[in-house]
């Protein structure tokens, strides 16, 4: 099953059924985020707006990109703001944004679905403004070596996601590749488990 197929499926569940993956991710977003300042913020694999919300307390515009019409369509429901436009995107070709235009773009357990990073890492530095920021949330390949990967529960059973993992130097070496640098990494986990395997990492990259 398609990328795109699975998650239109899944939106009608996705902020109802429990998910640690993406309570943690949004935790993650607003604690990491929170010190930054930005104005125009371009948001890569917003789903269903659990990110945006929140990104409009700081934010003047958001653009959010999707593959999952479905997913679009819960964001819609959910966000209703002028200063908010969602599109139906595919990552993996070239984004059809302004040159420059934000301070901040955003990328949330989004990056498992794709495999070539350096696409995304050069499209990244080409929409952000000089000293933007290139903030990342997803899941941990720690995690995804022990077999973790996004999942839902269908009628007919467990439905997987076709994933890619990628190692953090990975990561690193491709944002370096990109004329990004590193300003922050942070590993986080399950609340009470903090010595067992970390569920996310982060990642802040300034152009």
């Amino acid at each position: 099953m398609s990328i795109e197929k699975a998650y239109n499926i899944w939106a009608d569940q996705y902020d109802t059924k429990q998910n640690r993956t993406r309570d943690l991710d949004k935790k993650c977003t607003i604690e990491t985020l929170r010190k930054y300042d930005f104005e125009n913020v371009l948001e890569l694999g917003c789903g269903t707006g659990k990110n945006t919300k929140w990104l409009l307390e700081k934010a003047k515009q958001i653009i959010g990109l999707d593959f999952s019409q479905e997913m679009l369509n819960k964001a819609k429901e959910k966000v209703s703001d002028e200063r908010v436009i969602f599109k139906k995107v595919d990552l993996t070709e070239n984004w059809e944004i302004e040159n420059d235009f934000s301070e901040l773009i955003t990328c949330s357990l989004t990056l498992e679905h794709i495999e070539n990073l350096d696409h995304i890492f050069n499209q990244a530095n080409l929409k952000l403004k000089k000293n933007g920021l290139f903030f990342i949330s997803e899941l941990h390949p720690f995690k995804q070596y022990s077999g973790s990967k996004a999942r839902y529960e269908t009628e007919n059973g467990t439905q997987e996601l076709e994933v890619y993992i990628h190692n953090i130097s990975e990561y690193i070496d491709e944002a370096k590749n990109n004329g990004f640098e590193l300003v922050e990494l942070k590993e986080w986990f399950d609340e009470g488990i903090e010595n067992g395997l970390p569920r996310l990492i982060s990642f802040v990259f300034k152009k």
